[in-house]
């Protein structure tokens, strides 16, 4: 596999060399950053979608009132200073000094309340939290008040989540926008500015250094601390190929990869002047997410039946083959994690068994129809994944598969539509979370049942939403565990999603080029990077 690896490289290697060649010579400031992403930035609203690239734009442009050190733990970022109730139901927050927009204006109290409202409503953690706020109010232009209905203890953590979608705070001009349409004006207060102007969907996204941002005066750490930017501009071109994408990176034109493809790992650890770098909580769990609107997995027992038909060991042996790579993982809350449990995953372990499966979608009603597969075939690990579940699904020879090939922005748009499959909708679609985000019950957006309220596939269960209330209410991480056990089993009973695996994949960049690279395990920070 390595060899036939390696003349797919020396072919991407070529080719870039030869655009290289063929391009006109550019004249390039040498305080430009350039950066190629794991996705091209389609959608400028960070709350209208839970997309990691839309996420990676937010924190480019906008700020956030709290963030996660590198040891995952919150800080305040623009909130200056805080003071919680006697009864812990009312925080006072006062916002930081140099708080300004990108045009200008002031950051106020006015536009912190419209924010979270508005991500309130979108985002599965803010959901939860504003379930439990009795309200939220601008005192004046510096401070808000929080006042909750119970004494809910994860206010600040969910405030500090950087894992998608990430509560930034927006102007009040774009934070009353319906959170279920997009913002078509992209103004923060965060250290970079959007340059539409330049934006070319599918090539390129240009961000400037905005020269009216105040850092803190903490050192950078994770997303926390000082937000230095020590660059002019910051250029996301877009490689939808990853061989091309790394060949990039070999040639020096490209700085920094976020998502290398793991089977060039290697050539890339051999390669003089480029690094791999990794947070030791970083990886990525995949989710093979089911529609729960519909048949047939709108009956239980069709979504159990996928646990008899999924081979977990497959999609990591096709993502991330090297070993020191991937973990067979059977927890809905990750791998390595406090909240680590596999408790109830015995049908998930168990063999392939296609009988089994059969019966159990008989039992649900099956007999044939069509299930809609969206498969997106431009995402590294997402059509690697699909190729996967499709030819372990076609072994059940009684399924009929419907498979829809098509671009990742194309299945994020249309994994919203509850209409039936034959009406525009879908069964399944695959993607992924990170570690981070699915390691605690309320902030891992896909585990959660509630409805309506809940993520794509919306999973409607009141037992497991009742237990994951009680774990936010948990005074102790011995309780929370208990709690968590419980939730795997409620989950592994009512599926809201199949999971394959977790596995790592570190990002590489050009450290002859650039120094300051901060590690995360999620959205990857541009500031305090230097060209050198």
């Amino acid at each position: 596999m390595l060899n036939g690896s390696r003349r797919r490289w020396g072919l991407a290697a070529s080719f870039a060399a030869g655009l290289a060649l063929m391009s006109p010579a550019v004249a390039q400031t040498p305080k430009t950053l350039k950066v190629t992403m794991h996705a091209d930035v389609r959608t400028l609203d960070p709350f209208w979608t839970t997309q990691t690239i839309a996420g990676i734009h937010g924190m480019m442009v906008y700020d956030t009132l709290f963030s996660s050190d590198g040891d995952l733990k919150p800080q305040p970022q623009m909130v200056d200073k805080w003071d919680v109730s006697a009864d812990r139901k009312v925080y006072t927050f006062t916002l930081r000094d140099g708080l300004k927009f990108h045009d200008g204006s002031p950051v106020t109290s006015k536009d912190v309340v419209a924010s979270m409202n508005r991500w309130g409503k979108r985002d599965g953690a803010g959901k939860q939290l504003f379930g439990y706020t009795a309200s939220l109010e601008a005192k004046d232009d510096k401070t808000f008040v929080w006042t909750l209905k119970e004494p809910y203890g994860l206010l600040i953590e969910s405030l500090a989540k950087i894992g998608t979608s990430i509560p930034f705070v927006m102007r009040e001009k774009e934070a009353l926008v319906d959170p279920f349409k997009q913002i078509e004006e992209v103004v923060g207060s965060g250290p970079f500015a959007f340059k539409k102007e330049e934006w070319v969907p599918g090539s390129k996204t240009v961000y400037e250094k905005f020269a009216g941002y105040v850092p803190r005066k903490e050192p950078p750490s994770g997303h926390a601390g000082g937000k230095v930017v020590k660059v002019d501009r910051v250029e996301f071109i877009w490689l939808s190929d990853p061989q091309t994408a790394q060949a990039a990176l070999v040639a020096g034109e490209i700085d920094y990869l976020e998502n290398p493809q793991p089977d060039f790992l290697p050539i890339l650890e051999s390669t003089p002047g480029v690094k791999l770098e990794q947070h030791p909580a970083m990886g990525t769990m995949g989710i093979i997410q089911l529609n729960h609107l519909h048949p047939p997995f709108n009956n239980v027992k069709a979504r159990q039946a996928m646990y008899h038909l999924i081979n977990n060991a497959d999609y990591l042996n096709t993502i991330a083959a090297d070993k020191k790579l991937q973990k067979l993982c059977y927890s809905y809350f990750g791998c390595g994690v406090d909240m680590e449990t596999d408790a109830g995953s015995e049908i998930y372990r168990a063999p392939p068994d296609l009988k089994k499966a059969e019966a159990l979608f008989k039992e649900a009603g099956y007999n044939g129809e069509p299930i809609t597969i969206l498969h997106a075939t431009d995402h590294q690990y997402i059509n690697p994944a699909n190729l996967v579940m499709i030819q372990q699904l076609r072994k059940a020879s009684f399924l009929k598969l419907d498979v829809q090939a098509m671009d990742w922005g194309s299945v994020v748009s249309r994994r919203a539509k509850k209409e039936p499959p034959a009406q525009g909708g879908w069964n399944i679609f695959i993607t992924g979370t990170s570690v981070l985000s699915s390691s605690n019950p309320i902030t891992h957006v896909s585990v959660g049942m509630g409805c309506d309220k809940a993520w794509f596939g919306w999973p409607c269960d009141q037992k497991f939403e009742d237990l994951r209330k009680q774990w936010a209410f948990a005074q102790d991480v011995d309780t929370r565990k208990k709690l968590a056990v419980e939730l795997s089993k409620r989950a592994y009973e009512q599926v809201p999603y199949i999971s394959f695996a977790q596995w790592v994949n570190p990002v590489a960049y050009r450290s002859d080029k650039i120094s300051g690279v901060l590690p995360v395990p999620s959205v990857p920070p541009m500031w305090n990077i230097e060209k050198k």
